[in-house]
């Protein structure tokens, strides 16, 4: 059952979601415009702009924009225009990243290695940066990155370091901006049942071999779980929203678990 929310948290609000054309930045932008947001989408699929349309068939405010999140100019260049849409960005919520290989360590590439950084870590640090001139000159704004418990996990050590450097950004810049009324804060996704991915995250079709060691994941995340048990897309988006919103105005520099009682 879709928990219960509060109607019209951000009514009048500006709010900017990247990886949003499926899993939890989907789950986010709907519920935001569901809540009353004027809401940009971003992501590299152009499947977000059938999901803009889908929302501004319901009657929300929508705006979608295809960028390539691990190039800075990619992400300057969506920063500016989602501010464009309003004059401004009061929430910007940073969801792209995701395990692209799952394996042991030794088995990685340095190309893959490089390539799971890239992913998972630089879409932040770009949009980040991109928006922080904006948030600092309206002297305002709330940024909410999507990290991971997966920094304590198996076979996914690149991805790991990466989501830790996430969390390392939202303890950092937290100090930088809250002389700016900035709050940045994250949340820590343990495993969440989706639909399966229209957009592959990798290139290549899994083997036995692969598959059997993201079953080890899958096991590992069940047992790390007191609730012994995947979440779901709607919990996630909860407590997204709930960090993204005014009922969370003194929390900042925070990392917020929400994986059933693994802390990572």
């Amino acid at each position: 059952m879709r928990p219960a929310f509060y109607a019209n948290r951000f009514d009048g609000r500006a709010v900017t979601v990247t990886g949003a054309a499926q899993g939890i930045g989907l789950a986010v932008a709907t519920r935001l415009a569901d809540e009353g947001a004027s809401v940009v989408l971003v992501d590299r699929a152009e499947l977000v702009h059938d999901v803009a349309k889908v929302l501004r068939e319901k009657g929300a405010e929508a705006h979608s924009i295809t960028a390539d999140l691990e190039q800075f100019t990619d992400a300057q260049d969506a920063i500016d225009e989602a501010r464009a849409q309003h004059g401004r960005i009061d929430v910007l919520i940073n969801n792209v990243g995701g395990t692209i290989w799952a394996k042991p360590y030794e088995h990685y590439t340095p190309e893959q290695i490089a390539a799971e950084v890239q992913r998972s870590l630089f879409p932040t640090l770009w949009t980040c940066r991109a928006a922080l001139p904006h948030l600092i000159a309206q002297r305002s704004g709330t940024i909410v990155n999507v990290s991971s418990v997966a920094t304590r996990g198996v076979n996914r050590v690149p991805y790991a370091a990466a989501k830790g450097g996430v969390n390392a950004l939202t303890a950092s810049l937290a100090l930088e901006a809250a002389q700016y009324g900035i709050r940045v804060v994250a949340t820590a996704p343990g495993g969440t049942e989706a639909p399966a991915r229209r957009v592959p995250r990798g290139p290549d079709t899994e083997s036995e071999q692969e598959k059997a060691w993201y079953q080890q994941i899958v096991d590992q995340t069940v047992d790390s779980s007191l609730l012994r048990r995947y979440g779901t897309l709607d919990e996630q988006a909860a407590a997204i929203l709930f960090l993204a919103s005014d009922e969370a105005s003194y929390i900042t520099g925070s990392v917020l678990p929400v994986a059933g009682g693994d802390l990572g």
